[in-house]
């Protein structure tokens, strides 16, 4: 067959960039287009993502593929966040960003009208103050104007397909992240929503992964699973069904594939979450703030005028003592940007624990204290759902850190694979490739990244007893 390329756009938490995905029948080509940061942008106390930029750098790439004669464009992104429209289609405001402080109290103003346990039976979703609902609901504590001229809803990847294509819709995944919508129906949760207060009728209809939109400039544009960890996933280069997945990257995303949803009291109590994922299937994962804590270390290490990479870090890392200290970093404190060395050496104080003073000991102490966090999220979904796991894959741009690649297979006893780093975009454009006919199935499609050579593997190494031990005081904190 002649090559085939299609672009893949991809926005993650730090960076956005714009890639061409050669498929020539049997192997995969990655090549990047142009990569830009994703910066934000304070506006009257509010954290806001700079949208407009991001639409302004997603152009410039697109334009330089076209060259390339790419038969669709894809776009994903990560979750919850989302922009308003009017009835003539104009974005009402700014795209606020997760982590502003709009969100503080809306869990406890969510729960006093609709009760916890009825917010997870109608969407399966894990209770995150980032969540799309608890955002809306902060609107209408406000008694914000916005809802009174909104028209549409579109979360992040959805309203950047509508500037492309003009189409209002919600693709499956990305939709599933609002913990607004049953992923069981398929349909948003308006029982629920109008109990909240929150207008319905501004949602829009849901379509699957592999739903042609419209077309950009006369290129087809195509949803992959437009949210970002959907994509990576669907580019685990898998030979079994009995896996775990880690998506490594500012945020860590734990999960397993599952056919159906799991809502029940246990998955409840666990607190986990059933986002949708390619062909209709169930990512039952959780989120955990993954190398977000050590980013923001660099940057307030960066500002005092000591400047590592994330290689210096990691050799630090590697000399400091090990399984000295350990942190929740779940922990609220750790969420906002800020002093994280800081707070990293408070939360010890706080647990009375030894307090890590170096960048070494600190970096060390995060990424030990993420690792026994994948331990304990691998042991809650496995007994969840009743599956098993025998290999766990790392996909993203985390898997360059070897040293908590190591140190995953060590805390949870299980072979590490790591990679594709690209995860993202492979995955992005399997589903263009597949909605086009050009690969059969998600099978297929990952069998194609198994020969990418791009993975690495990791064997539990050392004194397990330690970790063992480690694990324990894991759970006490």
């Amino acid at each position: 067959m002649s090559q085939k390329t299609v672009l893949a756009v991809d926005l993650g938490a730090e960076s956005g960039r714009v890639m061409a995905v050669h498929f020539d029948g049997s192997h995969l080509q990655l090549e990047e287009l142009t990569r830009f940061p994703n910066t934000t942008v304070v506006v009257n106390n509010h954290l806001h993502w700079d949208f407009l930029r991001l639409w302004h750098d997603i152009q410039v790439g697109i334009a330089k593929g076209k060259a390339l004669q790419p038969t669709s464009i894809g776009v994903d992104t990560w979750g919850v966040d989302f922009g308003l429209l009017d009835k003539k289609g104009d974005l009402i405001a700014n795209v606020v960003h997760y982590r502003d402080r709009r969100t503080d109290g809306m869990l406890e103003a969510v729960f006093a009208k609709v009760p916890q346990a009825e917010v997870f039976a109608q969407t399966g979703i894990q209770i995150m103050a980032i969540n799309t609902l608890y955002q809306m609901m902060s609107l209408v504590e406000a008694d914000s104007p916005q809802l009174t001229i909104a028209d549409t809803l579109l979360t992040a990847p959805d309203l950047l397909n509508y500037w492309l294509t003009g189409a209002k819709v919600s693709e499956f995944s990305i939709a599933t992240t609002t913990q607004m919508l049953d992923p069981r129906s398929g349909k948003w949760a308006t029982s629920m929503l109008e109990k909240l207060g929150i207008p319905t009728h501004i949602l829009p209809e849901v379509v699957p992964s592999g739903t042609k939109l419209g077309e950009y400039d006369g290129i087809p544009v195509i949803a992959p699973a437009c949210h970002d960890t959907g994509s990576a996933v669907a580019a685990v280069p898998t030979q079994t069904s009995d896996f775990a997945y880690i998506s490594s990257g500012t945020w860590s995303l734990f999960g397993l594939e599952v056919p159906q949803p799991v809502i029940n009291a246990a998955s409840q109590a666990a607190n986990v979450t059933n986002e949708g994922g390619i062909n209709g299937s169930i990512r039952l994962l959780k989120n955990i703030v993954g190398l977000w804590i050590i980013q923001q270390c660099r940057k307030t290490w960066a500002a005092r005028g000591q400047n590592y990479s994330y290689a210096e870090l990691v050799t630090l890392a590697r000399q400091a003592p090990p399984l000295r200290s350990i942190i929740n970093v779940n922990d609220p404190a750790f969420v906002p940007p800020g002093d994280h060395p800081q707070k990293v050496m408070d939360f010890c104080q706080r647990t009375a624990q030894p307090i890590p003073t170096t960048p070494g000991e600190i970096v060390r102490t995060v990424l030990e204290s993420l690792a026994l966090a994948y331990r304990d999220v691998l042991q809650t979904l496995l007994t969840v759902s009743g599956r098993k796991a025998n290999i766990i894959h790392i996909v993203g741009g985390g898997t360059q850190n070897e040293l908590l690649n190591q140190m995953t297979a060590n805390a949870t006893g299980l072979p590490v694979h790591t990679g594709p780093i690209e995860a993202t975009v492979i995955g992005n454009a399997l589903v263009q490739l597949i909605a086009q006919g050009e690969i059969s199935d998600s099978i297929e499609a990952r069998g194609l990244v198994a020969k990418m050579d791009m993975i690495s593997h990791y064997e539990p190494q050392g004194n397990q007893a330690a970790w063992d031990e480690a694990y324990g005081r894991f759970q006490e904190i």
